[in-house]
């Protein structure tokens, strides 16, 4: 079955009781059980699991080709759990440009739990394999955010199993409609699907997707019900209605993102593009043989600096100054304003998240910007 198809039809089989073809949402918290805490339909807690989250999962897990998957409250409570089950002294390799949670909880919070995390250029195979000795996982983010760099997936994934490490893979900008990571070698995939997944900027969630229903999957779950961050039923059913679209709106994301890029690629204001679509990205050629289009995502280098990037997002009239991604809305934002206090993002970049709206009424948008600048 083709991905188009199973983004409908994966987790939204017609309910057994009714016949509805829209999944129904089953908000309990608790279910009926027997004397002995028997369990009369596999359900006794939300918490422990329920069945609109199970309909999410199984989607999750076909679209990225997985052996099984869970899904979280938000992202983050992702990414955490995963790198939180990792034993104490555990050492753990991320991509010197990835998205900010990610840095602060390996700045902030690993370090507690006696996981060291090291940053390395993940799109320079030469300074991960330097770097590999002792690692137990490798996470990459492909493209990454928001300078868009590309990871070459395959290789890393074989230089990981070749340390006895796992490989993750953020996968959030590409989503499984334009690229599949556990196809590659990944381990794991992970996902907030907050942004092209819910889609319309309205449900907060996140995924993993494991290759192996084994001991790492067994351990992330059980993490997951003890320490509580679940996607709610009402996100997970938002969040699974989304599916349904996906393909068809990742494909008016990158065709509105392609053109684009060519368009502020040739005006004298912009210094640099980062978008792997163009032939002119270091990580072009790598983009083209693992992913099957470029993604809705690109930033932006402003040749005047801080003032002109944010002379350009003020003018603007479609795209809204907003943080996140993958929504219909087409959405800029200055990155460095909004890292905190040590910025990691440079003052002359913008981050954009091109959405579905007629791609004359963008470009003229980002016209009039580039004339504020």
């Amino acid at each position: 079955m083709r991905l188009e198809t199973l983004a409908i039809h994966a987790g939204g089989e017609p309910d057994a009781e009714t016949g509805a073809l829209s999944p129904p949402i089953h908000l309990a918290t608790t279910f009926r059980h027997g004397p002995a805490a028997e369990r009369v339909a596999g359900y006794e807690y939300q918490r422990e699991g329920d069945p609109t989250n199970d309909r999410l999962r199984a989607a999750i897990a076909a679209l990225e080709g997985a052996a099984t998957a869970l899904t979280f409250a938000s992202g983050m409570a992702a990414m955490s759990a995963l790198l939180e089950s990792l034993p104490p002294g555990a050492r753990v390799l991320i991509p010197s440009d990835c998205y900010t949670g990610l840095r602060m909880l390996a700045s902030g919070f690993l370090p507690d739990r006696g996981v060291r995390v090291d940053s390395v250029d993940m799109s320079d195979l030469g300074a991960v394999r330097s770097a590999c000795d002792g690692v137990a996982l490798i996470w990459a983010e492909t493209p990454s955010n928001p300078l868009l760099q590309v990871t070459d997936i395959r290789a890393l994934a074989e230089l990981a199993h070749a340390h006895g490490a796992l490989l993750a893979c953020d996968n959030t900008f590409a989503t499984p409609v334009l690229q599949q990571p556990l196809a590659l070698g990944a381990d794991v995939v992970m996902h907030s699907t907050t942004k092209y997944f819910g889609g319309h900027s309205d449900v907060l969630g996140g995924a993993l997707a494991f290759r192996d229903a084994g001991d790492l999957h067994a351990r992330v779950a059980r993490r997951l019900h003890v320490t509580g961050a679940n996607l709610a039923p009402f996100s997970a059913w938002l969040t699974l209605r989304g599916c349904r679209s996906l393909p068809a709106r990742m494909a008016l994301h990158c065709s509105n993102a392609r053109r684009i890029a060519v368009f502020l690629d040739d005006q004298p204001e912009i210094a640099r593009v980062n978008y792997p679509g163009l032939p002119s990205h270091p990580g072009h050629a790598t983009a083209t043989a693992q992913m099957r289009d470029f993604g809705g995502m690109l930033s932006i280098h402003l040749r005047g600096g801080r003032e002109a990037a944010l002379a350009m997002t003020g003018a603007l009239k479609v795209f809204s100054n907003a943080t996140s991604l993958g929504g219909c809305e087409s959405l800029v934002e200055h990155r460095a304003s909004v890292e905190g206090a040590e910025p990691t993002s440079s003052q002359d970049l913008l981050r954009i998240s091109v959405g579905l709206e007629h791609i004359d009424d963008l470009l003229e948008d980002l016209a009039g910007g580039l004339r504020a600048t």
